[in-house]
């Protein structure tokens, strides 16, 4: 039965095209990370796909459900909402409640509550086989809470969040889930960050301000990572560009979008 219902999770390929080359869309297991300073449209870029899986297939969408872990607390359902109006041909009170049923909202305070909600999730994705995208905002929460926390010592500094990482993994591999999760940018770039994370010259180069903070085994999970940020040449509305690293494959999409009433526009 288990195994009836891991093959049951839909194919999220069709999620969004301009965000991933046609090779690296997201697949069962995958965990990717939206990165980027804060007023980048990370969270609005969650919206969007939130949409995009809750919205039916008549609509559009994908139709399926999906997991939304508010860490930030700044989950909006209002403009949730609103983007569902703006895109839904059939605007009823009654297709948005059906929209909202295929989300599950939990919101966490703290690492130890993180840590304690991901436990008690297991039996959910269990129980619901198109339950298959989990969106966590943001992972990098709680990142000078616990350095605080862990006083002098890397090891309980990074103890919660290790944990936290740790048993992601096992759910989106052991449930056949994927994962988006979004980080900060905390750490200004040094000299040589990007030629050691990145061993090869890669064209995003030049466009990302990166050096990784978090523990090692969020790094080593991370299948995508996304970097978000604003272009200061907009006039009118403003412009982010994303640059989608598929970090097995070494593929990079760079894109550009807006943001509007009705949510992300590429």
């Amino acid at each position: 039965q288990l195994l009836a219902r891991l093959e049951g999770r839909s194919s999220l390929k069709n999620l969004e095209p301009y965000l991933f080359a046609e090779e690296g869309s997201p697949v069962h297991g995958d965990i990717i990370e939206f990165h980027g300073p804060e007023g980048t449209g990370k969270t609005e870029m969650l919206y969007h796909l939130i949409a995009r899986c809750i919205i039916p297939k008549s609509g559009g969408g994908l139709g399926v459900e999906v997991m939304f872990i508010d860490t930030d607390y700044h989950f909006d359902m209002l403009r949730l909402v609103t983007i569902l109006e703006n895109r839904l041909a059939q605007k009823t009170e009654e297709m948005i409640k059906q929209c909202l049923g295929r989300l599950f909202l939990v919101s966490c305070s703290s690492s130890t509550q993180l840590l304690l909600t991901l436990y008690s999730l297991e039996n959910l994705f269990c129980a619901h086989p198109s339950l298959c995208v989990v969106l966590l905002d943001s992972m990098s929460a709680f990142y000078w809470i616990d350095r605080s926390n862990g006083g002098e010592s890397l090891t309980l500094q990074e103890m919660n969040l290790k944990k936290c990482a740790n048993f992601l993994e096992k759910l989106v591999r052991q449930h056949h889930l994927v994962l988006f999760a979004t980080t900060q940018t905390l750490m200004q770039k040094s000299a040589n960050s990007a030629e050691s994370f990145f061993p090869l010259k890669l064209p995003h180069e030049t466009d990302t301000d990166y050096r990784p903070y978090l523990c090692k085994s969020w790094q080593q999970m991370v299948t995508h990572r996304i970097f978000l940020s604003k272009q200061c040449n907009s006039v009118n509305s403003p412009g982010f560009t994303a640059v989608s690293c598929h970090l097995k494959r070494n593929q990079v999409v760079k894109r550009s979008f807006s943001v509007a009433e009705c949510g992300v526009q590429f």
